[in-house]
């Protein structure tokens, strides 16, 4: 199927003119004895006239063409190439199908141009698949040979839209005529939007340069695709323009803002830490004082139970020697309410250089105060993250920079070895209890003391383990072999 053949004495003839494009009419080539001397332009191979059931007129190649663009051509495909063709005429454009270029590399579907012959624009219908590299290609040797296009396609989805001037057609329930459904959009109110339009006022408007085609810089409103080039007028490409301009001003302005925000909320900050700096020193000082008299007196139960049960305070030494490069050891002055509980772990000057799990619930007053500026060490991250939650819950206790925390990694409380399952039944049980590889004697007690929190004892003389409450007897261990009872 074709809508253009040569004939022999009236030159090119179109069928889907009125009078063939040569002042003949159609009856002059359909059903004529002899056949019209007709021949394909592509295939120089004989055609004749044809009309089809609805009254469609076109011409079709005789019996035995060769291989013929025009003819593998669709039906669709003709159909949309007429549409478009009277279109472009009721537009007001001379129309021309299935145009040869100069060289003859290119062919356009239809070739559109201006009465006064000042412009060249092509219009393709394109309904078979195509990548974008190559109907960009088609387009640029157009291009080369002074004619501009515009690409057509009447399918749901056509991928390569957008990627030349292209649109994609509709034809809506109430009318008979092709509308444009997408790439004609305006912009207002900082978005572009679809404009119908059909297709013969789309063709007007390209004709007189009153629309141009534009790569959006602001999203298209759904349901409208993301296309990278869209036609719009030249007046919704200063809007955006102008709105791009307004928002990058208002960007600046809020930049500007929160920056004067920020600096001014740094100097206060800078105050803050600077009249902390004051009271941190001079809280470490009292703390280093505190500490330089209770090296005085004789050290405190208070300090022995830190050194002895106190698990994870040798990991904690280890850590300020290693990473820290300080010496440090159990400062004298353990219990201070200043430590919120916490162990001081102090450098061979006596000063503090950290605490040892202190406990969130009794930092305060001169505790925080000092506890703000030293290094905190915990031995668990379960008991760092305990302490931070709290410090978070309580903001009138909570550093402006925040507590500068650590953890170390300790095993679980208990014996070394295990006794077994059995349970001391004994009236009277002969106690002993295993501490840092140790055995320390024990007797049966009232209440809980804090060794009996961290370690288990056991009976001598059943050999079962003791679950009640008990206390430790002598500070110095049992000289036997650890699985002998003594004499």
């Amino acid at each position: 199927m074709a809508f253009r053949a040569v004939h022999t004495e009236w030159g090119t003839v179109f069928a889907h003119l009125p009078d063939l494009g040569c002042r003949r009419n159609w009856e002059a080539v359909w059903k004529v004895r002899p056949p019209a001397p007709l021949t394909c332009d592509e295939c120089h191979h004989a055609m004749h006239a044809k009309t089809s059931r609805t009254g469609l007129r076109f011409f079709a190649h005789a019996p035995g063409a060769p291989t013929c663009a025009l003819a593998f051509e669709s039906v669709a495909h003709h159909l949309l190439k007429l549409e478009l063709a009277n279109a472009a005429r009721d537009a007001g454009a001379h129309a021309e199908l299935e145009a040869r270029g100069p060289d003859g590399t290119w062919r356009a579907d239809v070739l559109t141009t201006d009465p006064n012959g000042t412009w060249k624009t092509a219009l393709e219908a394109q309904l078979a698949p195509i990548t974008d590299t190559d109907i960009t290609a088609r387009t640029e040797k157009m291009r080369a040979d002074g004619v501009t296009s515009i690409w057509f396609s009447d399918r749901p989805r056509p991928p390569w839209l957008g990627a030349v001037p292209s649109v994609r057609l509709e034809r809506p329930e109430s009318t008979q005529h092709l509308a444009v459904g997408e790439g004609l959009v305006k912009f207002a109110g900082g978005g572009w939007s679809a404009v119908p339009a059909s297709l013969t006022q789309f063709l007007t408007w390209a004709f007189a340069r009153r629309i141009v085609t534009h790569a959006p810089c602001t999203p298209l409103s759904y349901p409208q695709r993301p296309l990278a080039t869209v036609w719009t007028a030249p007046q919704y490409v200063t809007a955006e323009t102008a709105h791009l301009e307004e928002e990058e001003r208002r960007r600046r302005v809020h930049e500007a803002r929160v920056a004067a925000l920020q600096r001014e909320k740094e100097k206060k900050r800078a105050k803050i830490r600077a009249s902390n700096a004051v009271s941190r020193a001079k809280a470490l000082a009292e703390a280093t004082a505190a500490e330089q008299a209770a090296r005085t007196q004789p050290p405190s139960r208070l300090w022995q139970a830190a050194r002895v049960f106190r698990l994870g305070l040798d990991q904690a030494l280890a850590r300020l020697a290693d990473e820290h490069g300080i010496t440090a050891t159990v400062g004298f002055s353990t219990g201070d309410p200043r430590y919120a509980g916490g162990v001081p772990l102090v450098d061979e000057h006596g000063v503090p250089a950290a605490v040892f799990n202190p406990d969130p619930g009794r930092v305060r007053s001169e505790a925080f105060l000092l506890l703000a500026g030293l290094l905190l060490i915990f031995p668990s991250e379960a008991d760092q993250r305990r302490f931070e939650n709290a410090a978070n819950i309580k903001k009138k206790h909570r550093p402006i920079d925040g507590y500068r925390t650590e953890y170390v990694e300790t095993t679980g409380p208990g014996p070394v070895r295990a006794w077994g399952g059995r349970v001391c039944t004994c009236a009277v049980p002969r106690l002993v209890v295993q501490i840092h590889n140790a055995e320390y004697p024990a007797e049966p007690s009232g209440q809980m003391g804090p060794a009996a929190a961290l370690f288990r004892a056991r009976c001598r003389t059943c050999g079962g383990r003791y679950d009640k409450p008990w206390r430790r007897t002598g500070s110095t261990p049992i000289n036997q072999a650890p699985h002998s009872d003594p004499c």
